[in-house]
C-alpha cells in the first residue's frame, strides 16, 4: 500500500471541513450558529489552499500563499467580529438570534417580504 503524503491528507481535511461547515451553514437557523459554520469553511479553505502551496519536501513551501492564509486569518477575524456585532444588534432590536421564519398560508402563497 502506498502511504499518502502529507498534502494530500491536508488536502482531504481541508475538504471535509469545507464539507462540514457548508452543511452547519445550510442546516442551522441561529445567525451564531451560521458564522460559526462559516469559520469553519473558511478554516478549510484555508488548510486546503496551505496544502496546494506545499512543493516537497527539500524545497519546503511556497511563502506567498502562507502570507495570504496569514491575511486572510485577520480579515476572516475581523469579519467575524463585525458578524457578531451585527448579531449583537440585531437580537436586541427582534428579540431573537434565529432568522425570521418564512410565513406560508393554508392555500400555500407566501407573505410579500
Amino acid at each position: 500500500m502506498i502511504a499518502p503524503s502529507a498534502s494530500l491528507l491536508y488536502g482531504l481535511c481541508g475538504a471535509v471541513l469545507i464539507g462540514l461547515g457548508l452543511y452547519g451553514f445550510v442546516a442551522h437557523r441561529r445567525l451564531i450558529r451560521r458564522v460559526l459554520a462559516f469559520n469553519v469553511i473558511g478554516s478549510g479553505i484555508f488548510l486546503l489552499f496551505g496544502a496546494s502551496a506545499y512543493r516537497d519536501p527539500a524545497a519546503g513551501a511556497d511563502p506567498v500563499p502562507q502570507a495570504m492564509i496569514i491575511t486572510g486569518i485577520v480579515v476572516a477575524l475581523a469579519a467575524t467580529a463585525l458578524a457578531l456585532a451585527l448579531i449583537v444588534a440585531h437580537a436586541r432590536l427582534a428579540q431573537s438570534g434565529a432568522l425570521p421564519e418564512d410565513e406560508t398560508h393554508e392555500d400555500g402563497s407566501e407573505d410579500a417580504p
